[in-house]
């Protein structure tokens, strides 16, 4: 399956990338998109950089895109994952490959027109690029196979309503929801099940490579992250889900609903009204995750950082 990976990294987003790279992964990573989001897009960019050194991506492309959202001013989300996005672990001050010269959002569209079999796109952070691709050049839909997301939810975890992805761009959040594409959603109701803990960092270091080393020195932070910030006993792997999804379809459980984006409300911007009961009548858009086989997750996940080893 080729996959476009379009991340703000991010702790959860460099699990993400990890797994798709991994030598138990069937994907065929096209190229790393990256938004504004977690941190600015330069530092985001940096970061995916970074991450494909350390695990020896060296050929797939990484392309930097937008640098705000749509219409609203950008926010970030620093108090969770440091000033860097990869607070934690020691990284290499530069990278050793450079970003592309081509703006991600036409990396998108040209990969797209370009490829002689669909392509899933793989957001993990704000939809910007991929609403902006979608608006820029509406052709691309159908050449898109779906579109695999972490984002949104029954609650917020950056606002009462809102879960941060969504929040930050609503707008091109609601271009997607919109577009007729296939969409299957990992949102807070499910990602906040996917719990690292120290029992998860301790198998990590008994697996002894250099990249196991460097995710249980992300998880190690990010932990500590949610339990200042939120009091939760370990830090979910919101994005891992999106390619965990990816590498096992059996792993998660999934209802087909509609999915509408709330932009205006003075306490509700940038929720997700999913409608479980289908009490609008509307036609689902979207598969929404609900639970998962955690067994399965983790022997996958366990899999996935042992085959660095080799």
């Amino acid at each position: 399956m080729k996959v476009i990976l379009d991340c703000d990294p991010g702790h959860d987003d460099a699990i993400a990338i990890i797994l798709a790279a991994s030598k138990i992964s069937p994907l065929d990573i096209v190229g790393i998109t990256t938004v504004s989001g977690n941190v600015e897009v330069e530092k985001n960019t940096l970061n995916a950089l970074k991450i494909c050194d350390i695990i020896g991506l060296d050929d797939v492309p990484v392309a930097q895109g937008a640098t705000r959202p749509m219409v609203k001013k950008s926010e970030i989300a620093e108090e969770i994952h440091g000033e860097t996005g990869l607070d934690g672990p020691n990284l290499p001050l530069t990278p050793k490959k450079a970003a592309t010269s081509q703006h991600a959002i036409d990396f998108i569209i040209e990969q797209l027109h370009n490829s002689a079999e669909p392509i899933t796109l793989v957001p993990t952070g704000p939809l910007t690029n991929i609403a902006m691709a979608l608006v820029k050049d509406p052709s691309i839909k159908k050449n898109i196979n779906e579109i695999v997301l972490m984002g949104g939810g029954t609650f917020g975890n950056w606002t009462p309503a809102a879960e941060f992805n969504i929040y930050v761009d609503a707008e091109a959040a609601k271009v997607v929801f919109e577009s007729g594409i296939l969409i299957r959603m990992f949102g807070l109701d499910v990602t906040h099940q996917v719990l690292a803990t120290k029992e998860t960092v301790g198998h990590l270091r008994e697996i002894n490579n250099p990249v196991s080393e460097f995710v249980a020195e992300l998880l190690v932070f990010f932990m500590q992250a949610y339990k200042d910030h939120f009091d939760f006993p370990g830090g979910p792997i919101h994005d891992a889900c999106t390619v965990a999804h990816l590498l096992d379809p059996t792993i998660f459980e999934f209802e087909h609903v509609h999915v509408a984006i709330e932009t205006k409300g003075e306490h509700t911007y940038g929720m997700t009204a999913v409608d479980r009961l289908g009490v609008t009548g509307r036609e689902p858009n979207t598969y929404f995750a609900t639970g998962l086989d955690q067994g399965k997750f983790w022997r996958l996940f366990k899999k996935a950082m042992e085959s660095y080893s080799d």
